[in-house]
């Protein structure tokens, strides 16, 4: 079963942009996030996994937080499919040592670190293979949808 195009982009909206479902859902609970964590990984965490699952650990990394509000990220829905990109660049550490395996999927959870609820996660296309010096990007165009 599917959600309706028009639920998608609300239901996004509840959760990137801590927007209102009119009727169905708030914000308003006690101490509601204000920032959502992204972070790399060098393999598929899955459905069933947390966001330290595959999570990269070059020397450097650390979770970048994204603000839960239109300014962190933009939520569409074009062709009625319900779309969420970063409306800036998300820049991580730059490697100074241990680069590790490639960069493979990126993952968008609750928290800086830890073993903690993973929200959605996704491929990153090209992956990004590390060296010392190099700095991740996730660009504006990286996208998680809703269908």
């Amino acid at each position: 079963m599917s959600k309706g195009n028009t639920f998608e982009t609300d239901f996004l909206a509840l959760i990137f942009n801590a927007a209102a479902i009119a009727n169905i859902a708030d914000d308003a609970g006690t101490g509601p996030l204000t920032d959502l964590y992204v972070s790399l990984h060098t393999a598929d965490p899955g459905e069933t996994g947390t966001q330290d699952v595959s999570e990269t650990a070059y020397t450097g990394y650390a979770r970048v937080a994204v603000a839960r509000t239109a300014g962190g990220w933009t939520v569409s829905s074009p062709g009625g499919v319900g779309t969420v990109n970063p409306v800036a660049n998300i820049d991580f550490g730059e490697c100074s040592a241990l680069p590790g395996a490639a960069i493979t999927h990126f993952a968008v959870g609750v928290a800086a670190s830890g073993a903690t609820k993973l929200l959605y996660s996704g491929t990153v296309t090209p992956n990004i293979t590390m060296a010392v010096g190099v700095i991740p990007r996730l660009k504006t165009t990286s996208t998680i949808t809703e269908d």
